[in-house]
């Protein structure tokens, strides 16, 4: 049963929400404000999360770009929900990592629809994504584990992560921004020294492989299969 966390400071409007979607079988919580939210996260991470874009604490926009620094909620969906209707704050929304948005007034069907169908696509999509190859390299997410070849590689928790990131984004380059933001956090104000340090223990560590990590020059890195 997924777990559902709608987050909306209009007590009728959650009421709608939380009831149409525990109706339909899924364990639903609700929450009006993002620091009650934030500290749900702490303890429990949700399958999918509704998030209204006008929040008396926090913005919306703000929340979701926090969402997609945490390392426990960057690959969790999320649908807005906004009674906001210029094309702008819609496009926003998914830029900053929403991915999907309802528009108020909404049937609570759509709702409904709506939910289903990410859920459907975040289960696929984390089944397909379980282990990343690329050339050698085999990065296995379920037993957190690194191999090339056949030989057991061993990475520290932000080297694997680093790995992961650039895995994932496999034939496209990754800023050196969204690298710091999404291994070292948000609030990372470390040099940028950092990430290359780490880079280079991370080529050694992977020996041959290594060079699949390639750097472009004044914007990050990128892993595309061919070895340079």
């Amino acid at each position: 049963m997924a777990l559902i966390y709608v987050v909306e400071d209009d007590k009728n409007i959650q009421e709608i929400e939380t009831f149409a979607l525990a109706n339909v079988g899924y364990e639903v919580k609700g929450f009006d404000s993002a620091m009650d939210f934030y500290e749900a996260l702490n303890d429990t991470t949700p399958d999918l999360i509704l998030l209204d874009i006008m929040l008396p604490d926090e913005d919306g926009l703000s929340i979701v770009k926090k969402l997609r620094t945490r390392q426990d909620t960057v690959l969790v969906p999320v649908i807005m929900v906004t009674a906001k209707t210029t094309e702008i704050d819609k496009v926003k929304g998914l830029d900053l990592g929403a991915d999907d948005y309802i528009t108020k007034p909404f049937g609570v069907m759509e709702l409904i629809s709506r939910v289903k169908a990410m859920l459907r696509r975040s289960q696929k999509s984390q089944e397909k994504d379980k282990v990343l190859k690329l050339g050698n390299i085999v990065l296995d997410r379920e037993k957190h584990s690194v191999t090339v070849g056949r030989e057991p590689v061993e990475l520290t928790y932000k080297e694997y992560e680093l790995l992961k990131l650039l895995m994932t984004n496999a034939g496209i380059v990754t800023t050196r921004e969204l690298i710091l933001d999404r291994v070292w956090g948000i609030d990372f104000e470390g040099e940028s020294r950092t990430l290359d340090m780490h880079i280079k223990t991370l080529r050694q560590k992977l020996k041959e492989e290594g060079s699949l990590i390639k750097t472009v020059r004044n914007v990050g890195y990128i892993m595309n299969g061919e070895k340079a």
